[in-house]
Formats: structure tokens, C-alpha cells, sequence
């Protein structure tokens, strides 16, 4: 048995976490990238996927907003902006090739060969444009010029420039703020923006600001810079948890056992568990995302439930008085399969996961689970081997200084616990019941309005730049319409374009929830306003059709024709109109586009215009809501599988209900949580059901193992109990104290999410905790006869 080679598993222990932890920091990549969280095979997104092949990705920008308070037309200030839009055109670092690349032009990605391989150089901001470089068309009566919107050298002309920009909706709110002291720098970059170049603009961006003191008031909103943000914090997160998790294990370990070579096997075990698992990662070449800070907390917590069980019952074995092996033999025998069992149920509940399209989302499930089956290979193999090695007073210190014993305390507990069960049945029924009342009410309030704003990390700068953007400059989330035109018309036709206006009228009406709207129509609209002495009351279509197609034929010679492919395919037979909109909330969103749909859907005549919604926005909330569903079919799948175990392991219905009942209070109580608390239920939050079912059975099934063994020595129902609650009832409580404070470090993140998920689990547990000392026994003495 391998027990007796306790020193040659410690070694092949050591040996793995050395050489598993080298490959994941090679391997072992952070990352974020918003399309991994699309589902796979969605219509809409395969829609989207064709829309965007005929024009261009809705996220491809990067804005830089500069704010001066006592305003923007200032000639230094202004002057310096120019400047840093000129110099942000010219950034240019090395990279690697990635995906689209090759439909870059060369002036943009560019390579060069250095005798062994080629070196590519990377150009990522494609275009750059401020209200600085901005210049209107005018008619004259010799011929078509430009005006600049600022006239930069003439500091006379900037009143009347601030007045006609601020007057301006093609520049008000998106080149300007609508107060006047903030100017921005619209960059596009290059499509499909990868991490390692994503980081490398975001530092050009930063080196360039810091040779400009007075622009230090600034603020970033992109693709980008969301990825590098998210990434830091990521790894800052993913830091905090491994530690401060360890750190309480410590603690906690102290306090169960006392001893310095008890609580040394106990972290080791934990440590060798988390080290694996990681090896595990770097064999599998995983990526880490968001969802990765959970993975040192659920090692660590779960692990750490595993070796308190262990310990428990090989140092009770020891008290009997066995020997070291036999004790740990009647250990393995007695509670192996209860930990198997509480591992196996654990972790299915995070392959329910795995039904949900999201790949992350199931490639956490799958990490997840095999990372709670390693822990518990781990704590069967390398905590019972070493064992083997202490005496029992190394272990775990067995008396108080009174000389009384030091479970004596737990022991008078759970004894006091089971008085209270038999003396008062009804009144524990009834406070349940009032409970689940309770729990049914705060359950109806849950809302699923979730914004992006509250899954952004607390006071750091990218969520302070995104609340920036969303009070001065119309919201981040894009919206897009995608229009196409069916034969024999094309966009250029008149009434094509008048329906397409109608359209933005339509959403102008929202209330100024729905800014910087742009398409076809900017280009009739500007000519239009060219022709009438750049008065901005004429900037509307022209009312007739001669001279719609006027303007069609000098739009066709002029500049401003250029760069218009990006709001109308090259066949003329698909256009965009592309916009922002405001951080609503899901809800709140899905009643808007509703609308949007109801109008396309009465105005738009589908023989001729076929208008749909599309673009990131669209799929990422449809996504969120696919999340929550399909994450509680998978809760209902964890349900069953669980069951299905209980019913091979007991073969009654009776008993199954009886371990099911204890664990569905705490879902209760957990939806009741975000009703009352007012937290949106979207798919991060969703996910933490399963994990509770799969967490909370834990101790549902030890505690049945061991009556059920007592039963089966014929020991009498209310003994079989009473024994039950004193054998295991410590370990219950100091394992679920162990979880509870695991994911209480949840709650000292930035992360809004990650604080959710902590709430909600650590009191759920704690619920679960006491339905299991006090339903537990009322349930068994009414379905057990002696």
C-alpha cells in the first residue's frame, strides 16, 4: 500500500509542482478578448460575422478625451492636442502577424527581412481625426473649398468656432464635449487588435502624453485599452486571492490543530493541490480570463475541505486508540467515498457549465472540475501517505490547558444541537418555512437590468474613463443597423437615403439616449450645407431629387467621398448605420431596441429595405441573457445528476428528498440575496448557482454517510443521529468556515462580479451549514424507523 513510501510520494510530489509550475509559466497565458464570450453557432452572431465582413468591426477605436476646465480654445492647449493626434498616426512597434492582417495595407503593416526571418512592423492606429483637423466643405462661386472648423492661427475666430462646433451634432458630443473643455482624439485602429499589441499602443499612447504636461487630464476608451486594463487587473486580482486565501488557510489551519507539523501537512497538501492543478493549466495551454480569479480560491477552499475531513477522522481513529496505519486505513475506508462522493458532486457542479456555449464559460466548468477531483487525488494519496510520518501529538494538539479534551467544545455543541431537534421539531419547521416565505419574496425582485459599468473593477482608471465618456460624449456601446437594398435599387437611390434618414430621425427621438449617428446620408447632408453658405440649418437632405443627385455626382469627385466604404459596401447594396448608445442596462435596453424593431417593422417596407439590428452590443446582451438561461438548465442538470448518485447510493426517494431539501434553501437564499440587495442577475452571477449546489451537498453527504453507517451497525435512529452530529459535525463546521472564508475574500476585490459571487456564496454556505445540523436530523427521524 502506498502508505508506506510516505517519503517517495513526497518526493514525486515536489518533482510534478516543480516541473508543472515551469511549463505554466510558459504555457499559462492572461487574456481578454470580448469575442471569446460570443456563442458559438448564434444567428445573430453569424449575422454580425457576415456584416462585418463587408465593412468593418464596430470596435475598431481607440478615443483619447483631453479636458482643459477653464476650456478647450485655448491656443497652447489646442496647439498640443494637434500634436498628439499627429504623433499617435506615426506609432509603429513590432509585432507578430495575426488574424486579418494580410488585408491591411502596407502602409500600415509593413515587414522587412533580417536574413532569417521576417520581422513585421505594425502602424495600429489606421487614421486619426480631432475637431482640430476637421474641415467643412463650402461652396463658392469659382469653386468647392474647405474651411477649417477651427481656425487655429486666428485666436479672434474662436468664439464664433465654439459656437458653430458646440451648434454642430456631427461634432457636439463626439469631437467636443457639449460643456466646450473637452477635445478628443478619434483614432481607428486596426481591426481584430491583439493582447500583446493591444498593451504595446496603450504604452506608446502614455509615452506620447507624458512629453505634454498640460495634458495630463485625460481619459482612454477603446478596445485596446479595455484589453490591457482588464488584463492588469487580472493578474493584480488573481494575486490578491492566491495570497490572502492562503494566508486565512493558515490561520485556520492553526486554529484546528495547534500544532506546527499539523498545520504544515495540512498546507502542503493544500499547496501540492493548487501547484498540480496549475501543471494541469500549462499541459492544457490554457488561457486565463476574467473567470480565472476563482481558480485559486476553489483549489485552495476545496482542497482545504478535503483535508480537514481527512485529519478529522484520522486523528479521531488515533484518540480510539489505533496504531498510525490501521488508523489510517479505517480514515480511507470509512470516509473515502463520502470525500469521493463530495468531490464528484462538487464537480458537477461545474461541468453543468459545460452545456452553455460560451467556450470560456465551459472551459472554466472543465478546469474546474478536473481541478476538485485533482485536489482530492491529491489529499488521498500525498495527506494520508504523510501522515504516516508524525506521531499524533505532532499533529494535532489533543488537550486544553485545563487538561480537558479539545473537542470537547464541538462535542457540547452538537450535543446541544440535538436537543433542539428533538425537543422542538415544529418550531425549527415553522421558522423554515417562514424563512423560505421570506427568501420567495426577495427571489420576485430580482432584476436583470445589468450595465457594463457595474461589472468594471471599482475606482480603477478605466471605469472612471468609461463613466467619463458616458456623461460627456454619448455612452461606449455601439449600435449598429445594417441595411440592405434589394435589386433593382441601390443606396444611392433617393428614397433609399429618405428612408434612411426617417430612420435617424427615429432614433433621435430617443431622448438623447442614442448619439453620434452616422451613415449615408452625412455625405447629402454636409453638400447640402456646402451649398447653402455653411449655414448649419441646412444641414438636412436636400428636398428634391435633382438636387439629391447633384450633390450624388460631386460627392462621387470629392475627398469627402473617401472613407464612406465604411458606411456603405462597395456593391452598393448594404449600408450601415452605425451609433452609441447610453449604459441603460439590459433591460432597459431590450425595451429601446424593441422599439427600434417595432418601427422598422411598420416603416420600412421590406419588398425594397431589409433594416436589421446588429454589432457588439446586441450580441454581448444577448449573450448575458443566453448566460442566465442556459446556466440554470445547467443548475437543473447538476440537480439531476446529484440525485440519480443519492438514489444509487441509498435506493430511496425518501432519502434523496431528504438530502435535496437542505441544499435547495440555500439557492433560495441566494436568489433572495440579489432581490433584496437590488444586484442584476447577468451570466457571472448566474454561474455561482451551480457552484453552490455543488459546494453545499458537500456536507449533506458526510453527514448521511455516517448515519447511514451507524444504521447499518443497527445503532437506533435518534443515536444514530446524536453520534453523526458529534462525529462529524465539527468537521462540517469548520470546513464550511473554511469555505465561508475563502470566498469571503471575494469581497475585498475591485471586481463588482467578484464581490457578488462572494457574497452570495460564503452566506449561502453558511445557510446550507445550518440546514444540515438542524433539518437534517428533524428529516431523518421522520422518514427512519427503528
Amino acid at each position: 500500500m502506498f502508505i508506506r513510501y510516505p517519503k517517495a510520494i513526497l518526493w514525486l510530489f515536489i518533482i510534478f509542482s516543480i516541473l508543472g509550475s515551469i511549463l505554466a509559466a510558459f504555457r499559462v497565458k492572461f487574456s481578454f478578448d470580448l469575442e471569446d464570450f460570443f456563442p458559438d453557432g448564434d444567428a445573430d452572431l453569424v449575422y454580425f460575422n457576415e456584416f462585418r465582413a463587408k465593412f468593418e468591426p464596430d470596435d475598431n477605436f481607440l478615443l483619447l478625451a483631453i479636458r482643459r476646465e477653464t476650456g478647450a480654445f485655448d491656443s497652447v492647449f489646442m496647439t498640443q492636442v494637434l500634436e498628439v493626434s499627429q504623433k499617435m498616426r506615426r506609432i509603429e512597434f513590432e509585432s507578430a502577424p495575426f488574424k486579418g492582417s494580410e488585408k491591411l495595407d502596407t502602409n500600415i503593416f509593413s515587414s522587412e527581412n533580417n536574413g532569417e526571418k521576417t520581422k513585421y512592423r505594425l502602424r495600429p492606429i489606421v487614421a486619426a481625426q480631432s475637431l482640430l483637423q476637421l474641415e467643412y466643405p463650402l461652396k463658392t462661386p469659382f469653386a468647392f473649398t474647405t474651411i477649417p472648423a477651427v481656425h487655429l492661427e486666428d485666436t479672434s475666430r474662436y468664439a464664433a468656432d465654439l459656437r458653430k462646433a458646440l451648434a454642430d451634432e456631427r461634432v457636439a458630443g463626439s469631437l467636443i464635449s457639449r460643456d466646450g473643455k473637452t477635445l478628443v482624439v478619434a483614432m481607428k485602429t486596426v481591426d481584430n487588435i491583439q493582447q500583446p499589441d493591444a498593451e504595446k499602443l496603450i504604452a506608446a499612447v502614455y509615452k506620447i502624453l507624458s512629453d505634454y504636461p498640460n495634458l495630463q487630464d485625460f481619459h482612454l476608451l477603446g478596445r485596446a485599452n479595455f484589453q490591457k486594463e482588464m488584463v492588469e487587473f487580472q493578474i493584480k486580482e488573481f494575486t490578491f486571492a492566491v495570497l490572502v486565501s492562503g494566508v486565512l488557510v493558515l490561520l485556520v489551519m492553526y486554529l484546528i490543530f495547534g500544532r506546527f507539523w499539523g498545520v504544515v501537512v495540512a498546507s502542503s497538501s493544500i499547496l501540492f493541490g493548487v501547484l498540480i492543478f496549475v501543471a494541469m493549466l500549462g499541459v492544457l495551454g490554457a488561457k486565463l480570463d476574467t473567470m480565472a480569479l476563482l481558480y485559486p480560491i476553489i483549489m485552495i477552499i476545496v482542497a482545504t475541505s478535503d483535508v480537514i475531513h481527512v485529519m478529522s477522522k484520522y486523528i479521531d481513529e488515533l484518540r480510539r486508540g489505533l496504531p498510525k496505519i490501521e488508523a489510517i486505513k479505517v480514515t480511507v475506508k470509512e470516509i473515502g467515498l463520502s470525500i469521493f462522493l463530495t468531490s464528484a458532486t462538487t464537480a458537477i457542479g461545474f461541468v453543468s457549465l459545460m452545456s452553455s456555449r460560451i467556450p470560456p464559460v465551459r472551459n472554466f466548468g472543465l478546469n474546474a472540475a478536473l481541478g476538485v477531483m485533482l485536489a482530492y487525488l491529491t489529499v488521498m494519496t500525498f495527506t494520508v501517505a504523510i501522515l504516516a510520518l508524525f506521531d499524533k501529538d505532532a499533529i494535532v494538539k489533543s488537550t486544553n490547558k485545563d487538561g480537558s479534551a479539545t473537542d470537547s467544545f464541538w462535542s457540547r455543541i452538537m450535543l446541544r444541537i440535538d436537543q433542539l431537534c428533538r425537543l422542538y421539531p415544529l418550531r425549527i419547521l415553522g421558522i423554515t418555512v417562514l424563512f423560505v416565505g421570506i427568501c420567495v419574496f426577495g427571489a420576485l425582485q430580482v432584476s436583470t437590468n445589468n450595465q457594463i459599468a457595474g461589472l468594471l473593477p471599482r475606482g480603477a482608471k478605466i471605469t472612471k474613463d468609461f463613466q467619463f465618456f458616458e456623461q460627456q460624449f454619448g455612452g461606449f456601446r455601439p449600435l449598429e443597423i445594417a441595411i440592405t437594398i434589394k435589386k433593382p435599387l441601390t443606396i444611392d437611390a433617393f428614397a433609399v437615403v429618405q428612408k434612411i434618414d426617417s430612420l435617424e430621425q427615429h432614433l433621435r427621438s430617443y431622448g438623447g439616449k442614442i448619439q453620434n449617428i452616422n451613415s449615408i446620408t452625412l455625405v447629402y447632408k454636409s453638400l447640402n450645407k456646402a451649398f447653402n453658405g455653411d449655414n448649419l440649418e441646412y444641414y438636412q437632405l436636400p428636398g428634391d431629387e435633382e438636387t439629391f443627385y447633384k450633390y450624388q455626382r460631386l460627392s462621387k469627385k470629392l475627398e469627402q467621398s473617401q472613407g464612406i466604404n465604411v458606411l456603405v459596401s462597395e456593391d452598393g447594396q448594404y449600408a450601415r448605420i452605425s451609433a452609441r448608445m447610453l449604459d441603460l442596462g439590459a433591460d432597459s435596453i431590450k425595451i429601446l431596441t424593441k422599439g427600434i424593431d417595432d418601427w422598422l417593422s411598420t416603416h420600412i417596407d421590406s419588398n425594397q429595405i431589409v433594416a436589421r439590428q446588429t454589432g457588439t452590443g446586441l450580441i454581448v446582451d444577448k449573450n448575458s441573457e443566453y448566460i442566465r438561461d442556459s446556466l440554470l438548465w445547467g443548475l437543473l442538470f447538476a440537480v439531476g445528476i446529484i440525485s440519480l448518485i443519492m438514489m444509487a447510493l441509498y435506493r430511496q426517494l425518501s432519502m434523496v428528498l431528504v438530502a435535496l431539501v437542505p441544499n435547495a434553501l440555500p439557492l433560495l437564499f441566494a436568489a433572495a440575496l440579489l432581490g433584496f440587495l437590488q444586484i442584476p442577475l447577468e451570466g457571472g452571477v448566474a454561474i455561482v448557482f451551480s457552484i453552490i449546489f455543488g459546494i453545499a451537498v458537500d456536507d449533506t453527504i458526510h453527514f448521511l454517510g455516517r448515519f447511514r453507517l451507524l444504521r447499518r451497525q443497527n445503532t437506533p435512529v435518534d443515536e444514530a443521529i446524536k453520534t453523526t452530529l458529534v462525529e462529524t459535525g465539527k468537521a462540517m463546521v469548520l470546513t464550511s468556515l473554511t469555505l465561508f472564508g475563502g470566498f469571503v475574500v471575494l469581497l475585498f476585490s475591485a471586481n463588482p462580479a467578484a464581490n457578488t459571487v462572494g457574497l452570495l456564496i460564503s452566506s449561502t454556505l453558511l445557510t446550507a451549514l445550518i440546514c444540515d445540523l438542524f433539518l437534517l436530523p428533524i428529516l431523518l427521524r421522520f422518514i427512519s424507523k427503528d
